[in-house]
């Protein structure tokens, strides 16, 4: 029985150790993926001979699929190669489907090695059928074949009575009483009615926009009176002087003042290639490259320019240049006109010391950041600083490695000073 039955045959040769060899049209071979008989003790099985060992668990097992003769064989050569490996051989033995699992592998081979006797997969012998792998049975209803008797149809007597009946009771019909009624109610006041997209846009009163108006009318008040302030009187018939006129002119630009700490990192060695060109360079690194040229030190008022650029609805491109000056020290700013050089002051840099403040005309935090925006300079892997946690500042974190990120840290850092300039300072914003 042995000889004739390919997993019995499989399983006595690996006990005994009896060689295993392939052959292709009764040539000997040397690879199974070229073989197409194995031979066992003279005996050659087709490689894709079913055997009775069903496959595991899943849609197959359920089925009936067995594992063919060449995947069992190949489990057991590949009991100790690694998964990655096991698989690989498994495609070059041909075997694209039907192979033994790698989490099955281990029970199969102990079987086949004799180290269990019994496995619950096994089919008993007489049950091999040579049908493909996932054929579905056949009907009875299906047509006979030429030449073979039909089945007999099972007659009505024989079916159970609850498939004699072709009617089915009729379902009577639910009527709420008055408790169930008073019950829905109650779970319904206490729903929350969901809204997507389209029902928001439902509105149950007209727009009002009033508050809107009534939020730009102080701004555009601010606006027309600093332009009335401004503006020269027609019966000036005096020609100027051109050294005031150009102090006027400087007087006008705002003014951005900075930590005079060499350990800042925005000073006066790279704040100019930061907000102007977008790109951060270490205060050390410029300071250095600026000795090389022949700058000792840097000037006490750096201007700044920036370009802007509006495109309006009709697709109209607009560039605004704009000019900023940037000082560190209260005796730069006096260069501007003293106390009132406070008023074109929109922005000041902090390293998070209280000590910078000193010599400012309000040498109190909380109260130097109501009259001027504040901002902080960090790095982004710095924790945040709990000093400035009541200063209202501005926190921008400045990245050590990536310099593609400084554009747009610096983006940022004028977006918020414009909004706050157009808020608080509208007579130095140029349009």
């Amino acid at each position: 029985m042995a000889s004739s039955d390919p997993l019995l045959s499989l399983r006595k040769a690996i006990q005994s150790k009896s060689p295993i060899e392939f052959s292709q049209n009764s040539e000997p071979c040397s690879s199974l993926a070229a073989a197409t008989h194995i031979v066992i003790s003279d005996h050659a099985f087709p490689k894709s001979v079913p055997t009775r060992f069903l496959t595991g668990s899943g849609s197959s097992s359920s089925s009936g699929a067995t594992y063919s003769l060449a995947a069992l064989y190949l489990a057991w050569v590949h009991k100790n190669s690694p998964g990655a490996e096991y698989m690989k051989q498994a495609r070059e033995g041909g075997l694209l489907t039907g192979f033994v699992s790698v989490t099955e592998r281990k029970s199969v081979v102990d079987w086949l090695e004799g180290a269990v006797e019994d496995h619950p997969r096994i089919k008993p012998i007489g049950s091999v059928t040579t049908t493909p792998p996932g054929t579905p049975p056949r009907s009875t209803h299906q047509r006979a074949l030429p030449g073979t008797t039909p089945a007999a149809k099972p007659s009505s007597s024989s079916l159970p009575s609850t498939q004699t009946s072709s009617t089915s009771p009729t379902k009577r019909r639910y009527v709420a009483d008055s408790h169930d009624m008073e019950v829905v109610k109650k779970i319904k006041l206490q729903e929350v009615e969901l809204r997507d997209r389209d029902s928001v846009l439902r509105g149950n009163k007209a727009n009002n926009f009033s508050s809107v108006r009534q939020g730009f009318a102080e701004k555009l008040k601010k606006l027309k009176d600093a332009s009335r302030s401004g503006a020269t009187p027609a019966a000036t018939t005096s020609v100027p002087d051109p050294k005031m006129q150009a102090r006027k002119a400087r007087q006008n630009y705002p003014i951005i003042m900075i930590s005079s700490s060499p350990t800042a990192l925005i000073t006066m060695h790279n704040v100019k290639k930061f907000l102007q060109e977008s790109v951060f360079e270490p205060s050390l690194e410029a300071q250095a490259k600026a000795r090389a040229e022949g700058n000792s030190r840097p000037e006490d008022m750096i201007p700044i320019y920036r370009k802007q650029t509006h495109i309006d609805s009709s697709g109209k491109e607009t560039a605004i240049h704009s000019k900023y000056f940037v000082v560190d020290s209260t005796e730069a700013l006096s260069k501007f006109g003293g106390a009132d050089a406070w008023d074109r002051v929109v922005c000041v840099m902090t390293t998070g010391q209280a000590w910078q403040f000193r010599p400012y005309k309000w040498s109190e935090p909380k109260v130097l950041f109501h009259h001027v925006k504040g901002v902080y300079m960090s790095w982004t892997t710095e924790p945040p600083n709990p000093k400035i946690r009541d200063w209202n500042v501005t926190d921008l974190k400045i990245d050590q490695q990536r310099r593609h990120v400084d554009k747009s840290v610096v983006a940022h850092f004028w977006r918020i000073l414009d909004e706050w300039t157009l808020a608080n300072k509208p007579w130095l914003v140029k349009t």
